[in-house]
């Protein structure tokens, strides 16, 4: 039998190279935060520091896909004293120092960053700073933005151009043979556009459309003439360095048939949510999908209840096997009892043997999260009764214990603790966390809340409607009121507001789509009645509530 002998040290020479920093410039797409790749979501959750181009991209951090570390710098390229942009060698030399220690810096632009942005100088001084740097190509404006506009390309013999500050007549001259020409530039140049086009023998009569604010929530679509393009944005109030989208031929007059984008039941709406932003986090999502710009206003705060005893005797009971049930009826209360483990020591470990049950979706996947999968979740009305409706009776022989903790607020009703007590079990109810008003809004949401300028408000709870009122006052009578359920929807009526809309099935989620599909119906009917389809908000006020 042969034996191998230990290696020595200098069998293996071992090194620790120096960390090196790479620089990541991740296009960002046109404005649509949907539009970001699995690259870009990927390339941001791992940065050590985020530079943006405008502080307008911040707004992609609000979806729900996009996560940054919470140390990590988010910070707007450096500009010139004049507010000009930096050249490419100055924007490179702030990125580099970030880059120095090793860090992975994520440069984030609007567009494509090489069709849109034109960082290939910037990444190129990157290199020669001893920086390696990677691309991640993002959605161009330049395609993008028609299609957002609902002008199809396909056979308009189309020509793509990216102008700088010099539209010279050169540069203009290809403008004349093409059949649609579409043009990526800022409101400054507008007018040098039109001239430059003109300039070309383009007849004055050439159908024009100018997008601002393209694949947001806000984008706004002016239809002129090339005749008329240069004076289209002087009432507007539009800074120079807004980007702006030019389309000029014939495919403009395809638009009527393939708007899609500023269609959309909800476009343009401005939503109260009156839900924190951790909380309104799937609802917002959705209201954007159906083009609505939403305003969280937080009406109830959470704070720890006034005696610890209760939850430090539930805990102890959870790890010792005193229960056989834990229902969860809402999401405060999978936090409460999660800090309360977290502070101990313990995980989700604990949970092992105990059967576990959630009030809704919004609540399992908090439970999820903290890597516990309920066995019991209502498959109908997601409320205390409805997951009392499907609760199994206790039977002395499949269960060895009687006992169901649930942990709640401190205002909770008894709906669910009375439905278990009526099927055998015994229940436990603990005060996990206390709600109190929360702080009034600013002095103008809460404005804009009385006179009209919100278009609608969407009530989740009782709670949230009695506490709204109570901070910030009544929503405006031709504010479009929903709610998620019929509870809410009666203490909507109590206060005096008028109901619009009610979910069908009492989920945040299923509250956003009963709004949106109440929009499209009253959209449709302005249409059909050859009215201009106008907001809540635009709408001549209805009589009070």
């Amino acid at each position: 039998m042969s034996t191998n002998s230990a290696p020595t040290e200098s069998a293996f020479p071992l090194s620790t190279p120096a960390a090196r920093g790479r620089v990541i410039f991740v296009g960002a797409g046109p404005g649509d935060p949907d539009l970001l790749t699995l690259g870009a979501v990927s390339a941001i959750a791992e940065a050590s520091a985020v530079v943006l181009d405008n502080d307008n991209l911040r707004a992609i951090f609000d979806h729900p896909a996009v996560t940054v570390g919470d140390t990590v710098p988010v910070r707007v390229v450096e500009a010139q004293a004049s507010g000009k942009p930096l050249p490419p060698s100055g924007r490179a030399r702030s990125v580099l120092k970030l880059a120095a220690d090793g860090g992975r810096v994520v440069r984030l632009v609007a567009g494509d960053p090489f069709l849109d942005a034109g960082v290939a100088d910037e990444a190129a001084a990157c290199a020669r700073g001893g920086i390696d740097f990677e691309i991640v190509p993002g959605v161009s404006s330049l395609t993008a933005m028609p299609e957002y506009a609902g002008i199809d390309l396909t056979e308009a013999g189309a020509h793509f151009v990216r102008t700088g500050d010099n539209i010279t007549k050169t540069r203009a001259a290809q403008w004349a043979s093409t059949g649609t020409l579409v043009i990526a530039s800022t409101a400054r140049l507008i007018p040098e556009i039109a001239a430059g086009a003109l300039s070309t023998g383009r007849p004055a009569e050439d159908s024009t459309l100018v997008t601002i604010h393209g694949g947001s929530t806000d984008q706004s679509t002016f239809e002129t003439t090339l005749g008329e393009l240069a004076d289209l944005l002087t009432d507007k109030d539009i800074p120079d360095e807004e980007p702006v989208h030019v389309i000029i031929g014939p495919a403009v007059s395809q638009r009527e048939d393939l708007v899609w984008y500023e269609s959309k039941p909800l476009f343009g709406w401005r939503v109260l949510v009156p839900r924190t932003k951790d909380q309104a986090g799937p609802m917002t999502n959705r209201l954007r999908t159906y083009g609505a710009h939403s305003e969280e206003v937080p009406t109830i705060s959470v704070e720890p209840p006034r005696s610890p005893q209760q939850m430090e005797r539930a805990v102890r009971g959870l790890v010792e096997g005193r229960y056989e049930w834990v229902a969860f009826t809402s999401v405060n209360a999978v936090k409460a009892v999660r800090e309360k483990f977290e502070a101990y020591g313990l995980d989700a470990r604990a949970f092992s043997g105990l059967k576990v049950a959630a009030v809704g979706k919004v609540t399992a996947r908090a439970l999820r999260d903290w890597g516990i999968d309920p066995d019991l979740v209502p498959t109908g009305e997601q409320s205390a009764a409805g997951l009392a409706a499907e609760w199994p009776p206790y039977d002395d022989v499949l269960d060895p214990i009687n006992r169901v903790l649930l942990p709640r607020a401190d205002i909770a009703t008894e709906t669910l603790s009375t439905g278990l007590s009526d099927l055998g079990w015994e229940v436990e109810d603990v005060t996990a966390y206390r709600t109190v008003r929360a702080a009034p809004p600013p002095a103008p949401t809460r404005s804009a809340i009385k006179t009209g300028k919100f278009d609608a408000v969407v009530f989740t709870s009782s709670s949230t409607v009695r506490n709204l009122v109570g901070i910030a006052g009544k929503p405006h009578p031709q504010t479009v009121i929903a709610a998620i359920g019929p509870q809410t929807a009666r203490t909507c009526e109590e206060h005096g507001l008028q109901v619009d809309v009610m979910a069908g099935q009492p989920g945040a989620v299923e509250l956003a789509d009963a709004l949106a599909n109440f929009a499209a119906e009253r959209r449709d009917q302005l249409m059909e009645a050859g009215e201009k389809v106008t907001k809540p908000s635009d709408r001549k006020p209805r009589s009070r509530r």
